[in-house]
């Protein structure tokens, strides 16, 4: 047993992988054209959705600012996350056991690219946010030299990440560290993915605590009028609503998913861990299909644009709105939170 771990199988298909780790769990064919079929819909929704996204943010001017470049590269991550899980699709079921080795890195690097940098995104956003608020402006004073640093760092991290185990964290020397739900991924490198994740994740609800605990007192020191009293209740109410949702989607989409990995990667034989890859795969990319409805939807000139767009007409909607909101004070009836009104400037 020990000699056998001491050799290397790179010339092996992942059919040797998947015996080795206990066998792939049979998937019936009811199951798997559900998940094809949920795939697709989310795939094609992610593709449209942040294709216009981006293309709203380089066609309209009001959107050249960090936060709506970042989200652009959200986008960007999201639409990447849509390609990915549509090469999964044709790569799945029994296509998996005659892959080869480095195809088969290939194929989880996709997702792991894509999905690592839709989670530094929303980090980086969040960062963005909290800049702007404790400075008390709609956006922050980052240059476009210092948000294209940013994008390239998350990028390089991304593609880092996914590349490790390719680059020897694996286990494909030692297969007594592999992992049940990738069966040529090493034990330790779950465990390493999961929490480092989960760390960001923790990150992140600390920052849009703060940003709303800054904002309710600063609300209430600011605003003593009658108009202002209005305001004063209803931007945290609209903050914490955004947070909610923002918070809670990643909560329902990415924990379950680290969850199971960590148990995999602990050795949890009485957790069934393999039965539940494909659900969480599907639950992960769904917080592509969120993201671009909540960080960009819920912006009124940002719907305007789409809206436009898919109708092929010109800008004149979206310059009366923007006059509109060049009229409105910065503190006035603004979401502070995620997605503050395109046409303030700092």
């Amino acid at each position: 047993m020990a000699q056998e771990n001491a050799t290397c199988h790179y010339n092996e298909t992942m059919e040797f992988f998947y015996n080795k780790s206990g066998g792939r769990v049979p998937v019936g064919d009811q199951m798997l054209t559900l998940v094809k079929v949920v795939g697709s819909i989310f795939c094609v929704f992610i593709l449209v959705a942040n294709c216009m996204v981006i293309a709203a943010v380089i066609t309209n001017k009001k959107f050249h600012y960090p936060f709506y470049y970042l989200l652009a590269n959200l986008a960007a991550s999201d639409f990447l996350a849509g390609i990915a899980y549509v090469y999964l699709m044709f790569n799945t079921g029994d296509v998996s056991p005659t892959l080869s080795i480095n195809e088969y890195f290939f194929r989880q690097g996709l997702l792991d690219v894509s999905l690592s940098a839709s989670l530094a995104n929303l980090l980086v956003i969040a960062l963005e946010r909290y800049i702007s608020i404790m400075n008390w402006k709609v956006h922050s004073n980052l240059n476009k030299r210092r948000v294209t640093l940013l994008i390239v760092l998350v990028w390089s991290i991304s593609i880092l990440m996914a590349m490790v185990p390719s680059l020897g964290w694996n286990c494909i020397c030692n297969l007594d560290r592999c992992s049940s739900m990738a069966p040529i991924f090493s034990k330790s490198y779950l465990i390493f993915w999961s929490v480092s994740n989960s760390i960001i994740f923790v990150t992140m609800v600390g920052i849009y605590i703060r940003i709303y605990t800054y904002v309710k007192r600063k609300t209430t020191m600011l605003m003593s009028n009658t108009s202002s009293s209005i305001n004063r209740r209803r931007t945290p109410i609209k903050l914490i609503k955004t947070v909610m949702v923002v918070l809670g989607a990643f909560l329902i989409c990415w924990t379950p998913g680290l969850v199971v990995m960590f148990l995999d990667g602990v050795n949890c034989a009485q957790c069934k861990v393999k039965k539940l890859k494909s659900l969480m795969l599907l639950m992960a990319v769904a917080n592509s299909v969120m993201n671009p409805c909540i960080y960009s939807y819920k912006d009124e000139e940002m719907w305007t644009t789409i809206k436009n767009l898919m109708r092929c007409n010109g800008t004149g909607t979206r310059r009366q709105r923007s006059m509109l909101a060049n009229a409105r004070p910065l503190n006035s009836d603004q979401d502070t939170g995620t997605s503050p009104p395109a046409s303030e400037e700092t």
